[in-house]
Protein backbone atom coordinates (compact mmCIF):
# COMPACT_ATOMS: atom_id res chain seq x y z
CA UNK A 1 0.00 0.00 0.00
CA UNK A 2 1.31 3.45 -0.92
CA UNK A 3 1.00 6.62 1.11
CA UNK A 4 0.15 10.06 -0.22
CA UNK A 5 3.77 10.65 -1.23
CA UNK A 6 4.11 7.47 -3.29
CA UNK A 7 6.06 5.49 -0.69
CA UNK A 8 5.26 1.80 -0.32
CA UNK A 9 4.47 1.04 3.34
CA UNK A 10 5.41 -2.56 4.07
CA UNK A 11 7.25 -2.46 7.42
CA UNK A 12 5.68 -2.48 10.90
CA UNK A 13 7.68 -1.83 14.08
CA UNK A 14 5.91 -3.12 17.18
CA UNK A 15 6.80 -2.11 20.73
CA UNK A 16 5.93 -5.10 22.92
CA UNK A 17 6.47 -3.31 26.22
CA UNK A 18 7.70 -0.06 27.73
CA UNK A 19 9.56 -2.03 30.42
CA UNK A 20 13.29 -2.67 30.31
CA UNK A 21 15.97 -4.33 32.40
CA UNK A 22 18.23 -1.29 31.82
CA UNK A 23 17.80 2.40 32.62
CA UNK A 24 19.79 3.94 29.79
CA UNK A 25 20.41 7.62 30.38
CA UNK A 26 19.07 8.69 26.97
CA UNK A 27 15.91 6.62 27.33
CA UNK A 28 14.55 7.11 30.86
CA UNK A 29 15.47 8.58 34.26
CA UNK A 30 17.42 6.49 36.78
CA UNK A 31 14.31 5.75 38.84
CA UNK A 32 12.57 4.54 35.70
CA UNK A 33 9.24 5.81 34.43
CA UNK A 34 5.70 5.04 35.42
CA UNK A 35 5.05 1.79 33.59
CA UNK A 36 1.93 1.44 31.55
CA UNK A 37 -0.92 -0.32 33.30
CA UNK A 38 -0.94 -4.01 32.39
CA UNK A 39 -4.48 -3.76 31.02
CA UNK A 40 -3.44 -0.88 28.74
CA UNK A 41 -0.83 -2.95 26.94
CA UNK A 42 -1.87 -5.02 23.95
CA UNK A 43 -2.11 -8.73 24.67
CA UNK A 44 0.04 -11.09 22.62
CA UNK A 45 -3.00 -12.41 20.76
CA UNK A 46 -4.12 -8.84 20.03
CA UNK A 47 -0.75 -8.01 18.50
CA UNK A 48 -0.96 -11.13 16.33
CA UNK A 49 -4.46 -10.08 15.26
CA UNK A 50 -3.21 -6.66 14.16
CA UNK A 51 -0.30 -8.15 12.20
CA UNK A 52 -2.64 -10.58 10.44
CA UNK A 53 -4.93 -7.76 9.29
CA UNK A 54 -2.07 -5.44 8.33
CA UNK A 55 -0.27 -8.22 6.43
CA UNK A 56 -3.30 -8.41 4.15
CA UNK A 57 -2.78 -4.70 3.43
CA UNK A 58 0.84 -4.99 2.38
CA UNK A 59 2.92 -5.31 5.55
CA UNK A 60 5.69 -7.81 4.80
CA UNK A 61 8.30 -7.09 7.46
CA UNK A 62 7.81 -6.91 11.23
CA UNK A 63 10.31 -5.72 13.85
CA UNK A 64 9.73 -6.32 17.56
CA UNK A 65 11.08 -3.63 19.88
CA UNK A 66 10.52 -2.27 23.38
CA UNK A 67 11.48 -1.18 25.98
CA UNK A 68 13.29 -4.48 25.97
CA UNK A 69 11.11 -6.91 23.98
CA UNK A 70 12.60 -10.04 25.52
CA UNK A 71 11.23 -9.18 28.98
CA UNK A 72 7.72 -9.55 27.54
CA UNK A 73 6.17 -12.92 28.33
CA UNK A 74 4.95 -14.74 25.26
CA UNK A 75 7.41 -13.20 22.81
CA UNK A 76 8.47 -16.61 21.43
CA UNK A 77 4.83 -17.57 20.86
CA UNK A 78 4.22 -14.26 19.11
CA UNK A 79 7.17 -14.83 16.77
CA UNK A 80 5.79 -18.27 15.96
CA UNK A 81 2.31 -16.90 15.26
CA UNK A 82 3.62 -14.13 13.00
CA UNK A 83 5.91 -16.54 11.19
CA UNK A 84 2.87 -18.65 10.25
CA UNK A 85 1.24 -15.71 8.44
CA UNK A 86 1.68 -16.13 4.67
CA UNK A 87 2.18 -12.42 3.92
CA UNK A 88 5.05 -11.89 6.37
CA UNK A 89 8.46 -12.37 4.78
CA UNK A 90 10.74 -11.68 7.74
CA UNK A 91 10.62 -10.98 11.46
CA UNK A 92 13.37 -9.11 13.28
CA UNK A 93 14.13 -8.02 16.82
CA UNK A 94 15.94 -5.09 18.43
CA UNK A 95 17.30 -5.99 21.86
CA UNK A 96 20.01 -5.10 24.37
CA UNK A 97 21.07 -8.74 24.09
CA UNK A 98 21.09 -9.61 27.79
CA UNK A 99 18.50 -12.39 27.49
CA UNK A 100 19.71 -13.81 24.19
CA UNK A 101 21.98 -16.49 25.72
CA UNK A 102 18.90 -18.28 27.05
CA UNK A 103 16.40 -17.30 24.35
CA UNK A 104 18.25 -17.12 21.02
CA UNK A 105 17.72 -20.75 20.04
CA UNK A 106 14.00 -20.65 20.91
CA UNK A 107 13.51 -17.47 18.92
CA UNK A 108 15.37 -18.86 15.91
CA UNK A 109 13.31 -22.05 15.94
CA UNK A 110 10.11 -20.01 16.23
CA UNK A 111 10.96 -18.16 13.02
CA UNK A 112 12.83 -14.99 14.02
CA UNK A 113 14.91 -13.99 11.01
CA UNK A 114 17.44 -11.50 12.30
CA UNK A 115 18.63 -9.60 15.34
CA UNK A 116 19.84 -6.07 16.04
CA UNK A 117 21.73 -5.63 19.31
CA UNK A 118 22.00 -2.15 20.82
CA UNK A 119 25.52 -1.45 22.08
CA UNK A 120 26.74 2.13 22.55
CA UNK A 121 30.20 1.59 24.00
CA UNK A 122 32.88 -1.09 24.30
CA UNK A 123 34.23 0.40 27.53
CA UNK A 124 32.94 -1.61 30.50
CA UNK A 125 32.84 1.32 32.92
CA UNK A 126 31.10 3.60 30.45
CA UNK A 127 28.64 0.83 29.55
CA UNK A 128 27.57 0.54 33.17
CA UNK A 129 27.28 4.32 33.43
CA UNK A 130 25.07 4.53 30.34
CA UNK A 131 22.79 1.61 31.22
CA UNK A 132 22.93 2.31 34.98
CA UNK A 133 22.59 -1.40 35.76
CA UNK A 134 24.08 -3.37 32.88
CA UNK A 135 27.44 -5.03 32.30
CA UNK A 136 29.30 -5.05 29.00
CA UNK A 137 29.99 -8.78 29.08
CA UNK A 138 26.23 -9.44 29.10
CA UNK A 139 25.86 -7.66 25.77
CA UNK A 140 28.92 -9.38 24.31
CA UNK A 141 27.52 -12.76 25.39
CA UNK A 142 24.29 -11.82 23.64
CA UNK A 143 26.18 -11.17 20.40
CA UNK A 144 27.88 -14.56 20.70
CA UNK A 145 24.52 -16.25 21.30
CA UNK A 146 22.95 -14.58 18.26
CA UNK A 147 25.76 -15.76 16.00
CA UNK A 148 25.71 -19.27 17.48
CA UNK A 149 21.96 -19.54 16.91
CA UNK A 150 22.48 -18.81 13.22
CA UNK A 151 20.83 -15.42 12.89
CA UNK A 152 21.84 -13.73 9.65
CA UNK A 153 22.44 -10.88 9.68
CA UNK A 154 23.42 -9.93 13.22
CA UNK A 155 23.64 -6.15 13.46
CA UNK A 156 25.15 -3.96 16.16
CA UNK A 157 23.42 -0.60 16.64
CA UNK A 158 25.69 2.06 18.15
CA UNK A 159 24.25 5.52 18.81
CA UNK A 160 27.02 8.06 18.30
CA UNK A 161 27.05 10.86 20.88
CA UNK A 162 29.76 13.52 20.95
CA UNK A 163 29.74 13.76 24.73
CA UNK A 164 30.55 10.05 25.13
CA UNK A 165 33.87 10.15 23.22
CA UNK A 166 33.30 6.60 21.97
CA UNK A 167 36.02 4.52 20.32
CA UNK A 168 34.48 4.36 16.86
CA UNK A 169 37.29 2.36 15.29
CA UNK A 170 36.98 -0.34 17.97
CA UNK A 171 33.33 -0.70 16.99
CA UNK A 172 34.14 -0.82 13.29
CA UNK A 173 36.78 -3.50 13.86
CA UNK A 174 34.10 -5.84 15.23
CA UNK A 175 33.15 -6.40 11.60
CA UNK A 176 36.55 -7.72 10.55
CA UNK A 177 36.76 -11.22 12.01
CA UNK A 178 33.07 -12.10 12.39
CA UNK A 179 29.99 -11.57 10.19
CA UNK A 180 28.76 -8.62 12.22
CA UNK A 181 27.17 -5.57 10.64
CA UNK A 182 28.07 -2.57 12.81
CA UNK A 183 25.81 0.45 12.26
CA UNK A 184 26.48 3.91 13.63
CA UNK A 185 23.28 5.88 14.20
CA UNK A 186 23.20 9.63 14.66
CA UNK A 187 21.81 10.57 18.05
CA UNK A 188 18.23 11.84 17.82
CA UNK A 189 17.17 14.26 20.59
CA UNK A 190 13.63 12.87 20.85
CA UNK A 191 11.07 13.43 23.60
CA UNK A 192 11.60 14.15 27.28
CA UNK A 193 14.66 11.90 27.46
CA UNK A 194 16.85 14.51 25.82
CA UNK A 195 17.88 18.02 26.84
CA UNK A 196 18.29 19.54 30.27
CA UNK A 197 15.41 17.57 31.77
CA UNK A 198 16.76 14.26 30.52
CA UNK A 199 20.27 12.96 29.88
CA UNK A 200 21.61 16.44 29.18
CA UNK A 201 22.41 15.70 25.55
CA UNK A 202 21.13 18.02 22.88
CA UNK A 203 21.61 19.00 19.24
CA UNK A 204 25.29 19.83 19.82
CA UNK A 205 25.89 16.16 20.68
CA UNK A 206 24.77 14.97 17.26
CA UNK A 207 27.76 13.71 15.27
CA UNK A 208 27.04 13.49 11.57
CA UNK A 209 27.81 10.21 9.86
CA UNK A 210 30.08 12.07 7.45
CA UNK A 211 32.21 13.14 10.41
CA UNK A 212 32.14 9.61 11.85
CA UNK A 213 33.31 8.17 8.55
CA UNK A 214 36.27 10.54 8.48
CA UNK A 215 37.17 9.82 12.12
CA UNK A 216 37.15 6.05 11.56
CA UNK A 217 39.29 6.28 8.44
CA UNK A 218 41.74 8.61 10.17
CA UNK A 219 42.03 6.21 13.12
CA UNK A 220 42.36 3.24 10.76
CA UNK A 221 45.25 4.87 8.91
CA UNK A 222 46.97 5.57 12.22
CA UNK A 223 46.77 1.85 13.07
CA UNK A 224 47.92 0.74 9.63
CA UNK A 225 44.49 -0.55 8.64
CA UNK A 226 42.89 0.00 5.25
CA UNK A 227 40.22 2.67 4.94
CA UNK A 228 36.55 1.81 4.61
CA UNK A 229 35.33 1.28 1.06
CA UNK A 230 31.77 0.79 -0.24
CA UNK A 231 30.51 -2.69 0.68
CA UNK A 232 30.81 -5.15 -2.18
CA UNK A 233 29.21 -8.19 -0.56
CA UNK A 234 25.57 -9.14 -0.92
CA UNK A 235 23.40 -6.82 1.10
CA UNK A 236 21.49 -8.65 3.86
CA UNK A 237 17.77 -8.38 4.44
CA UNK A 238 16.72 -5.24 6.21
CA UNK A 239 19.37 -3.11 4.54
CA UNK A 240 17.05 -0.17 4.99
CA UNK A 241 18.38 3.39 5.17
CA UNK A 242 21.99 2.59 6.11
CA UNK A 243 24.92 3.26 3.79
CA UNK A 244 27.34 0.36 4.10
CA UNK A 245 31.10 0.11 3.86
CA UNK A 246 33.71 -2.52 4.69
CA UNK A 247 37.34 -3.09 5.43
CA UNK A 248 38.95 -5.08 2.63
CA UNK A 249 38.63 -8.79 3.43
CA UNK A 250 36.31 -8.26 6.40
CA UNK A 251 33.52 -10.74 7.14
CA UNK A 252 31.05 -8.00 8.07
CA UNK A 253 30.27 -4.39 7.23
CA UNK A 254 30.16 -0.93 8.77
CA UNK A 255 27.00 1.11 8.20
CA UNK A 256 25.93 4.69 8.80
CA UNK A 257 22.35 5.79 9.48
CA UNK A 258 21.75 9.54 9.26
CA UNK A 259 18.28 10.46 10.57
CA UNK A 260 19.43 13.99 11.43
CA UNK A 261 22.02 15.16 8.89
CA UNK A 262 20.73 13.23 5.90
CA UNK A 263 17.28 12.03 6.78
CA UNK A 264 15.68 9.28 4.73
CA UNK A 265 12.05 10.38 5.04
CA UNK A 266 11.66 10.17 1.27
CA UNK A 267 12.18 6.40 1.46
CA UNK A 268 10.36 5.78 4.76
CA UNK A 269 8.36 2.56 4.51
CA UNK A 270 7.35 2.06 8.14
CA UNK A 271 4.59 2.43 10.67
CA UNK A 272 4.95 2.08 14.44
CA UNK A 273 2.60 0.33 16.86
CA UNK A 274 3.15 1.30 20.50
CA UNK A 275 2.79 -1.14 23.37
CA UNK A 276 -0.48 0.52 24.39
CA UNK A 277 -1.95 0.09 20.95
CA UNK A 278 -1.40 3.42 19.18
CA UNK A 279 -0.44 3.44 15.51
CA UNK A 280 2.12 6.16 14.73
CA UNK A 281 2.87 7.24 11.16
CA UNK A 282 6.08 9.09 12.15
CA UNK A 283 8.59 8.72 14.98
CA UNK A 284 8.94 12.49 15.37
CA UNK A 285 5.22 13.28 15.54
CA UNK A 286 2.69 12.66 18.30
CA UNK A 287 -0.09 11.95 15.81
CA UNK A 288 -1.47 8.54 16.76
CA UNK A 289 -4.43 6.31 15.87
CA UNK A 290 -6.13 4.13 18.46
CA UNK A 291 -5.87 0.43 17.64
CA UNK A 292 -6.52 -0.93 21.12
CA UNK A 293 -9.97 0.64 21.22
CA UNK A 294 -10.89 -1.09 17.97
CA UNK A 295 -9.65 -4.46 19.19
CA UNK A 296 -11.65 -4.18 22.42
CA UNK A 297 -14.79 -2.63 20.95
CA UNK A 298 -16.81 -5.81 21.39
CA UNK A 299 -17.84 -5.79 17.74
CA UNK A 300 -17.92 -8.95 15.59
CA UNK A 301 -14.45 -9.96 14.42
CA UNK A 302 -15.20 -9.19 10.77
CA UNK A 303 -16.15 -5.62 11.70
CA UNK A 304 -13.06 -5.27 13.89
CA UNK A 305 -10.94 -6.35 10.94
CA UNK A 306 -12.58 -3.74 8.72
CA UNK A 307 -12.08 -1.05 11.36
CA UNK A 308 -8.41 -2.01 11.77
CA UNK A 309 -7.94 -1.81 8.01
CA UNK A 310 -9.61 1.62 7.92
CA UNK A 311 -7.34 2.87 10.73
CA UNK A 312 -4.29 1.56 8.89
CA UNK A 313 -5.28 3.34 5.69
CA UNK A 314 -5.99 6.56 7.58
CA UNK A 315 -2.63 6.43 9.36
CA UNK A 316 -0.79 5.80 6.10
CA UNK A 317 -2.57 8.77 4.58
CA UNK A 318 -1.30 10.92 7.46
CA UNK A 319 2.40 10.11 6.99
CA UNK A 320 4.25 13.41 6.55
CA UNK A 321 6.60 14.05 3.67
CA UNK A 322 9.46 14.57 6.14
CA UNK A 323 10.04 15.54 9.77
CA UNK A 324 11.68 18.93 9.19
CA UNK A 325 8.60 20.90 10.24
CA UNK A 326 7.49 18.57 13.04
CA UNK A 327 8.05 19.96 16.52
CA UNK A 328 8.75 16.61 18.18
CA UNK A 329 7.18 14.13 20.54
CA UNK A 330 6.38 14.17 24.23
CA UNK A 331 6.72 10.40 24.55
CA UNK A 332 9.96 8.82 25.64
CA UNK A 333 11.69 6.39 23.31
CA UNK A 334 10.93 3.55 25.72
CA UNK A 335 7.23 4.26 25.18
CA UNK A 336 7.36 4.68 21.40
CA UNK A 337 9.63 1.78 20.57
CA UNK A 338 13.11 2.34 19.11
Amino acid sequence: MKDGHGRTIDYLRISLTDRCNYRCIYCMPEEGVQSMCHTDILRIEEIAHVVRVFSNLGIKSVRLTGGEPLVRKGVVDLVRDINDMPGIKNISLTTNGVLLPRMADQLRQAGLSRVNISLDTLDAEQFHAITRRGYLQEALDGIDAALAAGFDPVKINAVAVRQLHQDYLAFAKLSIDRPLHVRFIEYMPVGESSGANGCGWGPDDVISCEELFEIINRQARAEGLPELVPASKHQPLGWGPARYFEFSGAKGTVGFISPMSRHFCGECNRMRLTADGKLRPCLFSDREYDIRGILRSGKPEEQIDRDLADAFRTAIGAKPDDHDDITGTERRMSQIGG
